[in-house]
């Protein structure tokens, strides 16, 4: 705090980092600032630029940071259509990619069979709702600024804070990734199932074990694909715009053949029978005719099924199914038609449990039980189903919205192209789920329907059919090119920002910007995806984490829409705050509707993210709404408690540190703070002072290096504060500022935490102790209550533990009770806990001991406090011999420091009177030496006045050291120190005198009148003896006593007696507080605010 601050070169003005234009552009357009409308601003050009200049790189900034090289074009004459071109292709056809998948061609029928066309229409109903909403607030944020690279990361951080948006960030990334591999695995089911079934590298050893096979078919193959699709997104970005074209009209004519087929049906229904037994479904794979026998020229002989079902070929045979025996074998229509009315079948859901067989119930059927070896020839369910099972496989359906956005980095406007773009994606994709929820009803069997293995044949009844295979394929191949493409630029985004350190170094890559090892680490995590093998297992873990991520975008949206930030100036006006609380709710119970237990652990994932990027300290400064929410907070929560001060239950020490800084700008006392984080735990409000002597003009540099520095250190000690550093002309007046005007509001500190002027003792300059008894008497005067940590080094750290020991209290006065409470606070910490609390308070002659220690015992039981209580009685007693020493060196001391401070002229007289009394005792001793014992009586009784030997060595002994002090005691450098004030000037050497008879008989002649001065001032320390030895025994007896009770203790509390109402003894006051504390460890010195901060009363 003492530092003291040089004015800089030149005018002394802080340089500002301009945000504006960099150094080399000032260098190098010098010349054009200096212009002559301008000269009122030429000085302040290089940081506060013209219009012109700010304009020219407005315009010619681009927000494309990802694959620059490769979309930097020369510039066309026809821009608007090429903004147009970019926008469909950049971020409408990623859309419309990733909605239209897996699910659309793999599952979406399965799902209208199981659940029915009324709950299927609610299923896609609540999640294009969602999606639909989620657009409309992504909206908002896009058109409020330029999107650089990262897309839905970059809104969420920048709304929401960087742990926020780094935790939906990073589990956004998770599920973008986890999604190419769920494309990458339907495709491969599409190849393997439907093209060409015979490229199976495993095949099934029996109808029992097939599936076990598929899945290490789909791993193998699986791989492959997405390496080959990592290698085309490597290559560049532009490759996978050129296969979006190619990819995109397959989905289109494959969703056009879907409507094509649909109504070729009303007049000519396909052929597509279906087998059944009874009312149960058959697999048609297992048999060639459907008919238990079959006519070979004129005989008739057991079918294919007939050998299933029976031990014998016979027909006549018994040994057969029970079940098979019973019930007739027919074949329906399993497509029949739009026109058909089998719409009122499939209104309805029939969810079923796991291994159960498909039956339809329209048919009538012998209830008997068959044989477990016969279960394979029937249709099963392969999991059980529910809605909430449903609403979480097809979500990922609707997932796509953020495709475009994740490559915004890639988008000439992406406030343009992000809102349009997507909203018309969602309306185009909602519009086909919804007709093909109604379509697939209307035309298709609910048996085939409920089928999960005939989920695909049923495309080949559609118009023509070989279009639907291939462009499926395609379909979710370029889906999971987008997700690739798009997953490693989000990855790069979050690395860039530096929020997460270890994933710092994904956010390098190629020359051109391509994010080359984010890609690696997407390809590793996609391939874990792949070894799942299964798609119905990775859709619902995808569900969770797009979930969340749309539920916080739908947040922050909601939020600045509330705060009414100044900034927050959409271009998008179609919004409101409602609209995306909606969405928010919306996208909470879809999370807990899918699977609960993956919403819990979804959220447990990006919580524990969060509190590692809070824990990392992510200094970010995004103006994120979080922030704005917590100053509307604060603001709210500072004028309630501007109401009035706190009651006594809800007391604690606020606390306002003053530290000391060295001539470095490093905190010289860091144990200060440790004490302070280990009193406060966390809790209430903690500032962090210090004051720099000198101009705020000149010093504002240093006062942000002193304010970093005590930042980091803070940060270090864990205390979780503020800080303030103060400019000043005079330290005292800067610590005077601080008391007054730290906090704001009802936040405001009630307690002082100030350090001990070491070395007060050694330093002439008065300064090193008025400063801090200053500000004793301002934290009185405030009404604050203060404490002072003696011998602060001593004091634990945060890694230290006491296993035992007493944290002993000396109770001699009540104020406040804030001896009682601190201790309390203290054993809260880690370092204290296992400290126990001891009480002592005095008892005079006059006092009942015994009832004083019942009545403390009964007020600690009172307050819940545990604590050993002991009474110790000081008797009265003479006062010491040691007591008059200490006192008379403290006066010696005190006159001498006040001689220090007189004027040359007074400084003259009393070398004079020093020469006189050297004069008279040298003369003593000489005489002492002749055995002349006349001259000694002559000296000691001349002219009727007494000296006597005792008082004239102590004069003789005060008058030299104060030679001496003034030349070799050392200044420094203390705390409360003002290097404004007037510096003492050191008095150069006298000359040494030798004393002969007649230059004594001189001196003799001419000290009458400085003989009755000398004696006038001996008269005046006489006077004050009485008062000073009062309290210097008090403060011995004080010190014998605690030293032989608590010289063990690790720490002692000790009430703090208030300095002299008469400034006149403030050096004493410095001397009774060291002789109390003399030969302890660790003290803190403590004084009351003058209010009561603990009571009795619940």
């Amino acid at each position: 705090m003492r530092f003291k601050c040089h004015p800089p070169a030149g005018h002394g003005n802080h340089k500002e980092d301009s945000p504006f234009l960099s150094s080399s552009d000032s260098a190098s357009k010098r010349n054009d600032y200096y212009d002559k409308n301008l000269a009122l601003f030429e000085e302040e050009l290089d940081i506060r630029p013209k219009v012109s200049s700010l304009l020219s790189r407005l315009v010619s900034y681009t927000n494309v940071t990802q694959g620059a090289k490769e979309h930097e074009e020369a510039e066309s004459a026809d821009a608007s259509r090429r903004q147009i071109f970019f926008s469909l292709l950049l971020l409408y056809l990623p859309c419309l990619q990733n909605i239209f998948g897996v699910i659309l061609f793999l599952r979406l029928t399965w799902i209208v069979g199981t659940a029915g066309v009324v709950q299927s229409f609610l299923i896609v109903l609540m999640c294009c709702s969602c999606t639909m909403l989620t657009a409309i607030s992504m909206s908002a944020i896009a058109t409020n600024g330029v999107v650089p690279a990262g897309g839905a990361y970059f809104m969420i951080s920048r709304s929401l804070g960087p742990e926020f948006g780094g935790a939906v960030g990073l589990c956004f990334y998770l599920g973008t990734t986890f999604a190419a591999a769920m494309y990458i695995l339907g495709a491969i089911e599409i190849f393997l199932k439907y093209l060409i079934p015979q490229a199976a590298i495993f095949h099934p050893a029996d109808i029992h074990a097939g599936s076990g096979a598929m899945l290490n078919n789909m791993r193998v193959y699986g791989t492959i694909c997405l390496s080959l699709m990592a290698v085309v997104v490597f290559v560049g970005v532009k490759y996978v715009n050129k296969f979006a074209s190619l990819f995109l009209a397959c989905v289109i004519i494959s969703i056009v053949s879907i409507y094509a087929g649909a109504i070729k049906s009303i007049f000519h229904p396909p052929e597509f029978p279906i087998c059944m037994l009874g009312n149960r479904t058959l697999v048609r794979d297992l048999f060639d005719v459907c008919g238990k026998t079959v006519v070979v020229g004129n005989d008739t002989v057991p079918s294919q099924l007939w050998k299933n079902f029976c031990s014998s070929e016979n027909s006549s045979s018994t040994h057969c199914d029970e079940y098979f025996l019973q019930n007739n074998v027919t074949e329906i229509q399993g497509i029949p038609g739009l026109a058909s009315g089998i719409i009122n079948e499939n209104m309805w859901g029939d969810y079923m449990e796991k291994g159960q067989i498909l039956e339809k119930a329209s048919l009538s059927s012998v209830d008997v039980h068959g044989s477990m070896e016969t279960f394979g020839f029937y249709v099963s369910a392969d999991i059980a189903t529910s809605f909430t099972l449903l609403v979480g496989i097809f979500f990922p359906s609707a997932t796509g919205i953020m495709a475009g956005s994740n490559r915004s980095g890639d988008l000439r406007d992406a406030q343009k192209s992000i809102p349009i773009g997507t909203i018309l994606a969602i309306t185009t994709t909602s519009l086909v789920y919804f007709s093909s929820v109604v379509l697939f009803g209307a035309c298709i069997e609910g048996a085939v329907l409920r089928d999960n293995k005939f989920s695909f044949y049923l495309w080949f009844v559609m118009y023509p059919p070989w279009v639907i295979v291939i462009g499926s394929f395609f379909s979710t191949v370029g889906a999971g090119l987008q997700s690739l493409t798009g997953a490693p630029r989000l990855l790069q985004a979050i690395a860039k920002d530096n929020i997460i350190p270890f994933l710092r170094v994904f956010g390098h890559g190629k020359a051109n910007g391509e994010p080359t090892w984010a890609l690696l680490l997407t390809g590793l995590i996609a391939e874990l995806g792949i070894l799942i093998a299964s798609l119905d297992m990775v859709a619902p873990i995808l569900s969770m984490f797009f979930l969340m991520c749309y539920l916080f975008v739908n947040l922050a949206c909601a939020v600045q829409t509330l705060l009414r930030t100044p900034n927050w100036r959409p271009r998008f006006r179609y919004y409101h705050w409602a609209l995306s609380f909606l969405g928010m709710s919306m996208c909470l119970a879809l999370m807990f509707i899918s699977s609960w237990y993956y919403a819990i652990v979804a959220m447990g994932i990006a919580g524990m993210i969060y509190k590692y990027i809070e824990y990392q300290g992510a200094e970010k400064e995004w103006g994120d709404g979080i922030r704005g929410l917590s100053l509307s907070a604060a603001r709210y929560a500072l004028l309630r408690l501007e109401a009035g001060p706190p009651h006594t239950k809800n007391w604690r020490p606020q606390l306002l540190v003053l530290l000391k800084l060295d001539e470095d700008l490093h905190v010289k006392y860091p144990r200060m703070l440790t004490f302070a984080s280990q009193l406060k735990a966390g809790k209430g409000l903690t500032i962090v002072g210090s004051v720099i002597q000198g101009s705020f003009l000149e010093c504002y540099g240093e006062t942000q290096a002193s304010e970093q520095a005590i930042k980091n250190m803070m940060e270090i000690e864990r205390v979780k504060g503020f800080c303030q550093v103060v400019v000043a002309s005079k330290v005292r007046e800067g610590i005077a500022h601080l008391i007054q005007s730290c906090g704001l509001g009802g936040m405001k500190h009630n307690t002082v935490v100030m350090g001990w002027p070491y070395g007060w003792r050694q330093s002439e300059d008065p300064r090193a102790w008025k400063t801090f008894i200053n500000t004793v008497r301002c934290t009185t005067a405030a009404h604050l209550a203060l404490m002072v940590p003696k011998n602060v080094s001593f004091y634990p750290s945060n890694h230290e533990r006491f296993t035992d020991g007493y944290i002993d209290v000396w109770w001699i006065v009540h104020d406040g009770g804030m001896l009682m409470l601190l201790p309390f606070l203290l054993k809260q910490h880690k370092v204290w806990r296992k400290c126990k609390m001891r009480i002592f308070t005095v008892a005079q002659m006059d006092d009942n001991s015994i009832q004083m220690k019942k009545d403390l015992a009964t007020f600690l039981y009172q307050l819940r406090l545990e604590a050993e209580v002991e009474v110790v009685e000081m008797h009265n007693s003479d006062i010491s011999a040691y007591t008059y020493e200490r006192t008379l060196m403290m006066e010696q001391r005190s006159q001498m420091l006040k001689q220090m401070r007189l004027s040359s002229a007074e400084r003259d007289r009393e070398v004079q009177q020093y020469s006189l009394v050297k004069c008279l005792f040298c003369t003593y001793t000489v005489a002492y030496q002749q055995q002349n014992n006349t001259e000694i009586i002559q000296i000691l009784y001349d002219n009727d006045k007494q000296y006597t030997l005792k008082w004239l060595l102590k004069c003789y002994t005060n008058y030299a050291q104060l030679v001496k002090d003034r030349h070799s005691l050392i200044r420094m450098g203390s705390l409360y120190s003002d290097e404004e004030e007037e510096t003492i000037q050191v008095l150069p050497e006298k000359n040494q005198m030798t004393w002969t008879s007649e230059k004594i008989e001189a001196e003799r002649r001419n000290r009458s009148k400085q003989e009755q001065e000398l004696e006038c001032h001996h008269c005046t320390l006489s006077t004050h003896d009485q008062s000073n030895v009062r309290r210097m025994h008090t403060a011995v007896k004080l010190n014998e006593v605690i030293v032989n009770r608590s010289h063990d203790a690790r720490l002692v509390l000790l009430n703090m007696p208030g300095p002299p109402r008469n400034p006149e003894g403030d050096e004493n006051y410095m001397e009774f507080l060291e002789v109390l504390t003399e030969g302890l460890e660790r003290v803190l010195l403590v004084r009351g605010g003058g209010r009561e901060v603990i009571t009795i009363y619940s």
